[in-house]
């Protein structure tokens, strides 16, 4: 299911390109987002995992990118959080009896399909940097 860690993703990655030579605490970031800075480590090692931003503890820890901005596309974040979107289907099972119930999870199925062709083209085509340089 579609839930905000895409959003939050971008975001976290977005002040990382803006900030490259330092590292931002999960504090920062979390301030930024107006979020608990637990959910936002998640949403980093997450990241970290991806080998996408880099870590390191102590006093002036945090979080950088590790990656050029120019080169991660956004369809390549938004696989990193989800591998492709789901809108779900119905708890129940349909009554295979029903003319539109004994198809319809067969056409949502070509339906997400095609929703997650045509997301993952756009998504190819922009970059974090590009993305980033809208602020």
């Amino acid at each position: 299911m579609i839930s905000g860690k895409f959003a939050i993703t971008i975001h976290i990655l977005t002040l990382l390109t803006k900030f490259p030579n330092d590292y931002l605490s999960s504090e920062f970031i979390a301030g930024s987002i107006n979020l608990n800075p637990v959910l936002v480590r998640k949403e980093i090692a997450n990241l970290k995992a991806h080998h996408v931003v880099e870590s390191k503890e102590g006093k002036n820890g945090g979080t950088r990118l590790a990656v050029d901005a120019s080169k991660l596309t956004l369809k390549e974040i938004f696989e990193m959080t989800f591998e492709t979107i789901n809108l779900g289907y119905a708890k129940n099972q349909p009554n295979p009896d029903c003319p539109v119930g004994k198809k319809i999870n067969q056409n949502l199925a070509v339906l997400y399909a095609e929703m997650n062709e045509k997301v993952s083209l756009q998504l190819n085509g922009i970059s974090l940097e590009d993305f980033s340089n809208q602020f």
